[in-house]
């Protein structure tokens, strides 16, 4: 989970008036995806003209990006840091800048050999990871039935496992002091900053997924506290936060007894939370 913010575009949501009939032609959607307020209308044509089997299936996707569906669901998946993951329909959608916490992992952790992502909605953090970690032990778990079957889809092809459940409830005992990289993408949104964001994360994505309560940090704190009696020594934390409250996450980060600091990507404005298990 991240804050929200489409990776492959956005649409205002607006209905483009168009009939399946009317969408015959390549010009025709891109026409309906710009009359609809997609800012990259010529993109998502493609996009979805490469995975439509049929112009008739094209047509529909286009009506139904046009009603404000996010483009990952209409596709039925996203490009995540070299990998194609499925997201379906009402589970979270990968942003870009998460990608930039992967990056970080790699960096802070090159040899993990077991890895764990809490909040993993798609999986879409633990398949990236086990893509570029050959043979590491990856584990995904979220609250959300939906997310857990949709990660479990991504994770096969590198023999991970999902679990349903809250947080480190969810896992295998057999991972305590083991997790060599532990990603939590949370939550953070405030609770009443919710109705400020785009109507497809709005519409479309679960609540869980965005609202990190009063100050949005509810979710990020208690994985803090947790984390120590998971990671091996040396073992990582990271978790994405906003500018505005990284100074206390990190703080969270310390309490927990982890060695703390920021990470930043200003291209992609992304903002990351390392800790560090002494």
């Amino acid at each position: 989970m991240s804050s929200p913010g489409s990776s492959l575009g956005s649409s205002s949501g607006a209905s483009s008036g168009s009939s399946s009939g009317s969408l015959s032609s390549p010009a025709a959607l891109v026409s309906a995806l710009r009359a609809a307020g997609c800012v990259f209308a010529e993109d998502e044509a493609e996009l979805i003209l490469a995975t439509a089997r049929s112009p008739e299936e094209a047509a529909a996707m286009v009506e139904r990006r046009a009603a404000g569906h996010p483009l990952e669901h209409v596709l039925g998946w996203a490009e995540f840091h070299g990998v194609r993951v499925t997201v379906e329909p009402g589970v979270f959608v990968p942003r870009r800048r998460t990608e930039f916490l992967v990056d970080q992992a790699l960096a802070q952790a090159p040899r993990a050999s077991v890895v764990v992502d809490l909040c993993c909605g798609s999986g879409a953090l633990g398949a990236a990871l086990a893509a570029a970690l050959d043979g590491a032990e990856v584990h995904a778990a979220d609250i959300d039935p939906a997310a857990v079957r949709c990660a479990r889809r991504n994770l096969a092809a590198h023999a991970g496992r999902a679990h349903q459940g809250d947080l480190y409830d969810a896992l295998p005992g057999a991972l305590r002091g083991r997790v060599g990289i532990l990603t939590a993408n949370v939550p953070y949104v405030p609770t009443a900053e919710l109705p400020l964001l785009p109507a497809e994360a709005r519409d479309h994505e679960p609540r869980g997924a965005l609202d990190g309560g009063a100050d949005g940090l509810d979710v990020l704190r208690r994985v803090a506290a947790g984390a120590p009696e998971w990671l091996a020594p040396g073992g990582c934390l990271l978790s994405e936060t906003s500018e505005r409250q990284a100074p206390a996450a990190l703080q969270a980060f310390r309490d927990a007894g982890l060695r703390a600091r920021p990470a930043v990507s200003q291209e992609l404005s992304a903002h990351v939370v390392i800790g560090v298990l002494p």
